[in-house]
């Protein structure tokens, strides 16, 4: 009997008096993609290995509980998660629109960051439908965040489609509209492990289309200031074992990389391997550059209910989106979602082994 690609769903839980479903996305390779609609969350991914042995390759929970366990919202990882409004920082929570000023959470130190207090990762999600194609299966999520939300400006509707191809591929596309010029940069928080958490992630191998990464000040934001990442051990335009870094940086990657592509282009431009277990991950996407993660602050006491160790350097994370706080940087392209716009960016993670 031939597989088929299929998505069924299951009873999560319940927050705030809103019932979680658990999506599960099946394509005819053996690879199953978990989804939940409580912060359009990725909770499992499982695909086999060069040997036939099949494992789990992201940070995640089998239960919901998992994510509002004490450690858990202590750390705060944003394991899996969608990411808004505004994914990444914005310097001291301020930002200008319009001639008006606007201050969000400091939720950072001193600068916003990933949405605030209660952003889109911690919010239960409309199910705008299921598919399940000759080639493929999505799920589609949908919500509407009004003015004020987080103090953000506009009514923001938005909508994500999760598609798990035949080609071992999960698309991402995101889109919106708005009734007022607000920041807007979404993306998902999936950290990695193509090694299934057998080790870390230092022996994986990065390939990154980027000439140049943004310079964060002393509050790890970035304002503007750019560096070549030419002959700089932050240059990954030929594959490089991600460890060999660590030497110079020891505390890993938080580095927003600048795509060489033009700008809205969808175009791949990146490919993780991993030489233990022959998986590899290839990233294609719309967005302008990408914030490169290896987990520095991700807690040790993180598990999977399985065993499965999660902790630092133990999940990098590939998160496709706008300049990190790209309202307050002259330049940074698509920032700013301005009525009358349809946002619209895909992001695209295809696996092979």
């Amino acid at each position: 009997m031939i597989a088929e690609n299929k998505i069924s769903s299951s009873p999560f839980g319940v927050v705030e008096g809103r019932e979680v479903l658990l999506y599960s996305l099946e394509n005819c390779n053996g690879m199953t993609v978990k989804i939940t609609n409580y912060g359009g969350t990725v909770t499992s991914i499982v695909i086999p290995d060069s040997h036939g042995s099949s494992s789990d390759i992201v940070c995640g929970f089998d239960t919901l509980e998992e994510y509002f366990s004490d450690e858990y919202k202590a750390n705060s990882p944003y394991f899996g998660c969608l990411v808004g409004r505004y994914a990444a920082r914005i310097k001291d929570g301020a930002f200008t629109l319009d001639g008006q000023d606007y201050q969000v959470a400091t939720n950072d130190g001193p600068n916003h960051l990933h949405g605030g207090i209660k952003g889109f990762d911690k919010i239960v999600w409309d199910i705008a439908g299921t598919s399940e194609e000759p080639d493929a299966v999505a799920l589609r999520l949908s919500l509407n965040s009004p003015d004020g939300d987080e103090s953000f400006p506009g009514n923001l509707k938005v909508e994500v489609e999760f598609r798990l191809t035949q080609d071992n591929e999960l698309r991402i596309r995101y889109q919106a509209t708005t009734d007022k010029a607000t920041p807007l940069s979404l993306t998902n928080h999936t950290y990695f492990n193509l090694n299934g958490f057998q080790d870390t992630v230092l022996n994986h191998v990065l390939q990154l289309d980027s000439d140049r990464y943004l310079v964060p000040d002393e509050t790890n934001v970035p304002v503007g200031e750019e560096a070549a990442v030419e002959g700089t051990v932050c240059d990954f335009n030929e594959p490089k074992r991600v460890g060999d870094a660590f030497g110079e940086l020891p505390m890993g990657f938080e580095h927003y990389y600048a795509f060489s592509k033009p700008v809205g282009l969808l175009a791949k431009v990146a490919t993780m391997t991993d030489p233990s277990s022959g998986r590899s991950l290839e990233v294609t996407t719309s967005e302008p550059g990408t914030l490169f993660y290896t987990g520095r602050y991700t807690s040790d006491a993180l598990k999977r209910e399985s065993g499965a160790q999660f902790g630092r350097f133990r999940g990098f994370c590939i998160e496709t989106s706008k300049y990190p706080n790209g309202p307050n940087i002259d330049g940074a392209p698509n920032s700013v979602l301005e009525t009358g716009q349809q946002y619209d960016e895909t992001t695209i993670y295809k696996l092979s082994w």
